[in-house]
């Protein structure tokens, strides 16, 4: 099976949500579809707060992140702004999947998932389920109850992309922990 979802089909970063919004345009496809710039505003204003909640999440992160590996332009300032001009659009290199991961696939670029991807879970809840129906083997290393680790396959396990879960001061811990696997590949 090939990864679908929200982005780049030359995604560097994939998340993994068990979820997706609830509109007919994203209900039926098997492939990964790059948003508009306005598109991010309109899943938010048609599906509600929960997904305005994930997208602002996903951009707070990658803004908190901002690795090399990851193109943003020097013009975009704030995390509100990558999220409108930016993310999940073509050329972000990031992708919100409703897939299983396939960490030793390519990618729908070619791109081979099992080389430099970062692969981000979101929930244990999900995680385990997506263990549990043998759709994902991998062996997470729990640094606690909220974030797992299997270093070999560039997976991380996080809390689920919404403010309380994944606060402020998660997210923080989140990119520690991937500037630290980066740093150790």
């Amino acid at each position: 099976m090939k990864p679908f979802g929200l982005g780049s089909a030359d995604f560097q970063i994939a998340v993994y949500i068990g979820n997706r919004p609830n509109m007919p345009a994203y209900q039926q496809f098997n492939s990964i579809l790059p948003l508009q710039p306005t598109e991010v505003a309109s899943i938010g204003q048609e599906c509600g707060n929960g997904w305005r909640k994930v997208f602002n999440v996903y951009a707070k992160f990658l803004f908190a992140l901002n690795p090399p590996w990851l193109r943003m332009s020097k013009t975009i300032t704030t995390w509100q702004q990558y999220r409108d001009e930016l993310l999940l659009q073509e050329s972000s290199e990031t992708a919100l999947l409703f897939s299983p991961p396939q960490l030793d696939a390519p990618n729908e670029a070619g791109i081979s998932c099992d080389s430099d991807v970062l692969h981000i879970i979101c929930g244990k809840t999900y995680a385990n389920d997506l263990i549990n129906n043998q759709h994902l083997n991998v062996q997470l290393n729990w640094f606690d109850h909220e974030f797992a680790i299997d270093k070999e396959e560039r997976l991380i396990v996080c809390p689920y992309f919404d403010y309380r879960q994944l606060s402020n001061i998660k997210i923080d811990r989140l990119c520690q922990i991937i500037n630290k696997l980066n740093n150790n590949s």
